[in-house]
């Protein structure tokens, strides 16, 4: 992401936000022990496009390890997204398959 393009973890709506051109791209997620739950993808359709969806997921993706935190990712898009790129496999908690 650029520089003027900032993630944002909203910790009070438990979301992961990325504003682009006044469009707010959200990642809704549940924290529990050391798993992060990624529940819903949210992308307006005026910024969704396949290279934005995935450079977001990557983002949020990069801030999740360096939390040291697990990903269950319920929802599709990113089960999807985990499916084309293996290196991201290794966050998966034990037990945990796509």
């Amino acid at each position: 992401m650029t520089e003027e393009h900032v993630l944002i973890d909203n910790d009070f709506l438990r979301q992961f936000e990325l504003k682009m051109d006044d469009q707010l791209a959200i990642i809704e997620y549940s924290l529990q022990e050391r798993k992060i739950f990624l529940t819903k993808l949210i992308i307006p359709e005026e910024i969704s496009t396949e290279a934005f969806q995935n450079e977001f997921i990557k983002t949020v993706f990069e801030n999740i390890e360096e939390r040291n935190l697990s990903v269950v990712p319920t929802s599709p898009e990113i089960a999807k997204f985990i499916k084309k790129n293996r290196q991201y496999r290794s966050m998966l908690p034990v037990g945990v398959r796509i």
